[in-house]
C-alpha cells in the first residue's frame, strides 16, 4: 500500500496538470466566433471588411459591437466589461492612448513582434502600441489633427492657407464678416476631444504637458498660456462661435461641409464626407498652424489588442493580422478615409490621385506628438478638460495663468499619486 500512495498521487497530479493545461490551451489559444468591440463606424467602411473575413474563416467569425462615437464612453464601456473579467469582448479597437492603462491594469496580452511587419508602419505610429519594451497592440489605423479650409473664399480674397495663429485669426475674422459664415471651430466640448485641441496649442506653441513616459508635469506655464489664449481670444473675439463649445468631432464636421465654417480643426476621416457635401471641390487641408509656423498635431487613431479575458485569443490574434494587413490598410483609407498605419501607402500614386491630402497628412503624423504613456492618462484628461472648458465659457473671468497654473498643481498631485 505505502509502495501504491506515489503511485496514486503522481496520476493525480498527471490528470491534475492535463485539465489545467487543457483550461490553458482553451483560455490562451482558444479558437472560435469572436467580437470585435470599437467605436461607432460612421463612414460605413467596416463592415465589408468583416464581410471578408467571415467568408473565409466559417468556423470563426467575427462579430461587430459599436460603442458609443465619444471616446470617454467607449472608454468607460470597455473598462466596466473588463474589470468584471468578461469574455464578452475579444479584440478591443483601443484608442492610441489606452495602451498603457489596459496594459498597466492587465486588460490586454502582449503580443509576438514577429507577427506582425511592424518595420513597414510609421514609426510614430508603432511607438503607440509599446509600453514598457512591450507590444501590447498592432496599430490599425493612425491619426494627426489637420486644418480643414475653404479653398475657395480664400482665393477670392488672395489668403494662402494660414501657417500662424495670427495668420488664422486675421483671415477667420474676415471671412466671417464679409461671408457671414463662421470662422473657425475644433472640438470644445469638455471631453478627450478638448483636451486634445489643448494640447495640439500648447504644442504648437513650442511647449508640452507631460514628460513622454507620462512621470513628470513638464507644463511651461507660459506657453501653456499662450495655447490657451489662443482658443480664449477666439471665443471672446467671436471668430470661433459659441455653438462650438458644444461640438465633438461629428459636429464640427458637419458644420464645416454644410458651409458654416471657413477653417475647421479635424481628423483625416472627415475629407471623406466632405468631398460628397455642399463644398465638395471647395475646400483643401493643411497642417495645423501654430504660433510662429505650423504646429505640432497630436497623434491619435486605433490600435487592436487582444483582451486578457477573451477565449478565443488565437482566432483573435489571427484576426488582428488580417485585419492590419496592407490589403486592408488600403481599403480603410480607400472606402472609409482614416489614415493607415503603412508608411508605403502614403506614396502610392493612385492613392494619392485620389486623395491629395496624403503628403499633407504624412508629414502631419511624422511631426504629431504622442499623448503621455501614462496609466494615469484618464484623470490626466478629464483635469485638463475641465479646466480648459471653464476658461473658454463667458464671461472670461478666470485669468489664463491661472487657469494653467491650477491645471499644473491638479496634475501634479494625479502623477504622484501614481
Amino acid at each position: 500500500m505505502r509502495r501504491l500512495i506515489p503511485v496514486v498521487l503522481a496520476v493525480l497530479l498527471v490528470a491534475g496538470c492535463s485539465a489545467a493545461g487543457s483550461q490553458e490551451t482553451e483560455r490562451f489559444g482558444g479558437t472560435g466566433p469572436f467580437t470585435l468591440v470599437i467605436g461607432r463606424d460612421t463612414t460605413a467602411y467596416l463592415q465589408p471588411l468583416l464581410d471578408r473575413w467571415n467568408q473565409t474563416h466559417p468556423e470563426e467569425r467575427v462579430s461587430l459591437l459599436e460603442l458609443p462615437e465619444a471616446a470617454d464612453e467607449q472608454r468607460a464601456q470597455m473598462v466596466a466589461n473588463l474589470q468584471a473579467g468578461s469574455d464578452r469582448y475579444d479584440v478591443l479597437g483601443l484608442d492610441v492612448v489606452w495602451t498603457a492603462e489596459f496594459a498597466e491594469a492587465g486588460w490586454i496580452l502582449p503580443l509576438d513582434r514577429a507577427m506582425f511587419p511592424l518595420d513597414r508602419f510609421l514609426p510614430p505610429v508603432v511607438d503607440t502600441a509599446l509600453y514598457r519594451g512591450k507590444l501590447w497592440a498592432v496599430p490599425y489605423t493612425s491619426n494627426a489633427g489637420l486644418l480643414y479650409y475653404r479653398k475657395d473664399l480664400l482665393a477670392k480674397e488672395g489668403f494662402e492657407p494660414p501657417k500662424t495663429w495670427a495668420e488664422l485669426r486675421k483671415q477667420a475674422r474676415t471671412l466671417r464678416t464679409k461671408y457671414d459664415i463662421g470662422g473657425y471651430a475644433g472640438q470644445f466640448l469638455a471631453y478627450e476631444g478638448l483636451t486634445v485641441n489643448f494640447t495640439e496649442a500648447v504644442q504648437s506653441a513650442g511647449g508640452q504637458i507631460l514628460s513622454p513616459d507620462g512621470t513628470s508635469v513638464t507644463m511651461d506655464v507660459a506657453r501653456a498660456k499662450a495655447g490657451l489664449d489662443f482658443l480664449v481670444d477666439g471665443f471672446r473675439e467671436g471668430w470661433i462661435p459659441p455653438e462650438s463649445l458644444s461640438f465633438k468631432e461629428e459636429e464640427s464636421r458637419m458644420a464645416f461641409q454644410e458651409g458654416k465654417l471657413a477653417f475647421a480643426r479635424n481628423w483625416p476621416h472627415a475629407y471623406g464626407p466632405a468631398t460628397l457635401s455642399s463644398v465638395a471641390d471647395k475646400f483643401g487641408v493643411t497642417r495645423l498652424p501654430g504660433l510662429n509656423g505650423p504646429g505640432a498635431g497630436s497623434l491619435g487613431g486605433y490600435n487592436l489588442a487582444v483582451s486578457a479575458f477573451s477565449k478565443r485569443q488565437k482566432s483573435a490574434t489571427e484576426f488582428i493580422r488580417y485585419f492590419t494587413s496592407l490589403e486592408n490598410q488600403r481599403r480603410v483609407l480607400a472606402d472609409g478615409s482614416f489614415p493607415p498605419v503603412w508608411a508605403e501607402l502614403y506614396d502610392d500614386p493612385d492613392l494619392i490621385k485620389r486623395f491629395p491630402y496624403l503628403p499633407v497628412l504624412k508629414q502631419s503624423i511624422l511631426s504629431a506628438r504622442p499623448r503621455p504613456a501614462s496609466a494615469n492618462y484618464n484623470q490626466v484628461s478629464l483635469v485638463i478638460a475641465s479646466a480648459v472648458s471653464n476658461a473658454l465659457t463667458p464671461p472670461f473671468e478666470e485669468a489664463g495663468d491661472d487657469v494653467v497654473a491650477s491645471m499644473k498643481g491638479q496634475l501634479d498631485e494625479i502623477i504622484r499619486v501614481r
